[in-house]
């Protein structure tokens, strides 16, 4: 993840102002999960947001999904919304666009072949990685009905420079009321999630905010 939009994540909102990256809701957080499923750490996310009551978003990343389908099926059993993640993590500025929606769609394949149905409007969602995606990319991921979102603030949680008191730190600075939160439900981010997810959720809860899901 670029160390700019890291620091500064609402830049991506002056560059994609028809990105879904803030909600108005008031006393509302929109927890979202990149970069899993995986039976080490999302099992862990999911009985952490059940405890709370809270719903998110897993954007999940095709193969995942093809190597542990029982727990991407835990995901949406629980109530939580799924995206596409594309199938094996692409950087959109370094593919082309014809490889970029052959892997997006590989994806998608695989996501509606867990749940036995296509998915509906309502659950079309697709988060590019790295937040990194050519114009020409998403405007034929819009056309197939997908609403592209990302963020306005990102935990750092993936990054091993980040302690894990500073990853809490810069989260607390940049949430507000509507906030698209990116954590990640993968080993490189477990030592940091697992640090920062529990206080956001304990304390956010104890001023009677809610977690819900995209859409």
């Amino acid at each position: 993840m670029n160390r700019f939009i890291l620091k500064y994540p609402w830049i991506l909102k002056k560059l994609y102002p028809r990105r879904l990256s803030k909600i108005t809701a008031e006393n509302t957080l929109f927890l979202t999960f990149d970069d899993g499923p995986i039976p080490e750490i999302t099992p862990w996310v999911l009985n952490l947001l059940e405890k709370h009551s809270a719903k998110a978003t897993f954007f999940c990343i095709g193969d995942n999904v093809r190597k542990h389908p029982e727990v991407f099926l835990q995901i949406k059993a629980k109530g939580h919304a799924i995206g596409n993640h594309t199938f094996n993590h692409l950087d959109g500025w370094k593919t082309s666009t014809s490889d970029y929606i052959e892997n997006f769609k590989k994806a998608e394949e695989i996501i509606e072949s867990q749940l036995q149905q296509k998915l509906i409007s309502e659950e079309k969602l697709f988060r590019p990685p790295y937040g990194k995606i050519k114009n020409k990319q998403a405007a034929k991921i819009t056309n197939l009905g997908y609403r592209i979102v990302m963020w306005d603030v990102i935990t750092g949680d993936y990054d091993n420079t980040y302690s894990a008191e500073k990853c809490l730190k810069n989260t607390r600075n940049l949430i507000k009321s509507g906030s698209i939160i990116v954590f990640h439900d993968s080993l490189k981010a477990e030592k940091n999630l697992k640090y920062v997810l529990p206080k956001i959720l304990e304390e956010y809860a104890q001023k009677g905010w809610k977690f819900e899901a995209l859409f």
